[in-house]
């Protein structure tokens, strides 16, 4: 399985790919050797674009392995547009689902940043958890990039 150790500004990443798709984003310190493919080059094209403020949408084939509930979250998800957030709560009402439900299905997102699982809050704007880098502290970060929070 192809795979593309990355330094970010939130720590070394591990881009991982299956049958031309990108399957993964993991959150290591270890380089993991693999190949480098150019779908995992043009991945880190436009993460380096993204967190240089220059890119606000990814345009990569994603194939996220997940239940049918979790597919449906992560696609809403991915819908929240650049810059803004949504609760839970909200995600959880298109659904007809438990917020809770929703929140375990952002903790298992295998594919952060790509699929904005950091645009999604708690109620009254709380950060909530978040399973990435150093969790909170991740998400704010990748919040006030976009403008979505301010320090």
């Amino acid at each position: 399985m192809p795979r593309l150790t990355i330094d970010s500004p939130l720590g070394r990443l591990c881009l991982v790919e299956a049958d031309g798709r990108l399957t993964a984003v993991e959150w290591r310190g270890d380089v993991a050797r693999g190949q480098e493919t150019p779908l995992l080059l043009e991945a880190k094209a436009q993460l380096d674009a993204y967190f240089a403020g220059r890119r606000t949408t990814f345009d990569l084939p994603l194939a996220p392995h997940g239940s049918p509930f979790e597919l449906s979250v992560w696609r809403l998800m991915s819908a929240i547009p650049y810059g803004e957030t949504r609760s839970y709560g909200e995600i959880a009402a298109a659904l007809a689902a438990a917020a809770r439900d929703v929140g375990q299905a952002c903790g298992s997102n295998p594919l952060p940043i790509f699929i904005p699982c950091h645009r999604v809050l708690a109620a009254g704007g709380a950060l909530g958890g978040y399973s990435g880098g150093k969790g909170t502290e991740t998400k704010r970060q990748l919040l006030v990039l976009e403008g979505a929070l301010l320090i």
